[in-house]
């Protein structure tokens, strides 16, 4: 009469084979393996470990999207930066607000340097094209001088 510990030992040796036990001569090494100064023994850099780490992880496209986020100055020139920033990036489009509309519409005729610029520099980003947004305009819809209802309309007439 069997325990229930030993018939399930007895099922997994069944189903994965006994435990084999290699000998020295029976394990294979590659000549490869045993050479003390060949190639690929060397330590690696920090810098080179996290270039392959986020390379390997896909996380090449955020890192150089939020380093062109970080350096819009550098890429946009001092004047212009103080004057827009940077928001988001969705779907390979930066957008970019404007301090008035005059700065905005100043960029937009400048949109194909910068889009080159940016390609040049943060290839990875995967930006395709900016947009520029003007101020937000106020709303008028809430406030002390607002009143409910559809507005005004066509009164001379």
């Amino acid at each position: 009469m069997s325990s229930e510990a030993a018939r399930v030992y007895a099922h997994m040796r069944e189903i994965f084979g006994g435990a084999r036990r290699y000998t020295r001569q029976e394990r294979k090494v590659t000549p490869a393996d045993s050479v003390p100064f060949g190639s690929g023994r060397d330590p690696k850099g920090l810098g080179d470990a996290l270039t392959s780490l986020t390379a390997q992880l896909g996380w090449n496209s955020p890192l150089a999207q939020h380093e062109l986020l970080d350096s819009w100055g550098d890429v946009a020139g001092e004047e212009t930066a103080k004057h827009s920033e940077p928001l988001s990036i969705t779907d390979g489009v930066l957008i970019v607000r404007c301090e008035s509309t005059a700065w905005a519409t100043q960029l937009r005729m400048m949109r194909a340097d910068i889009v080159t610029r940016i390609v040049e520099r943060f290839p990875h980003a995967g930006i395709e094209s900016i947009r520029f947004q003007g101020p937000d305009a106020p709303s008028w819809k809430r406030g002390p001088r607002s009143i409910p209802g559809r507005g005004p309309r066509d009164t001379y007439g």
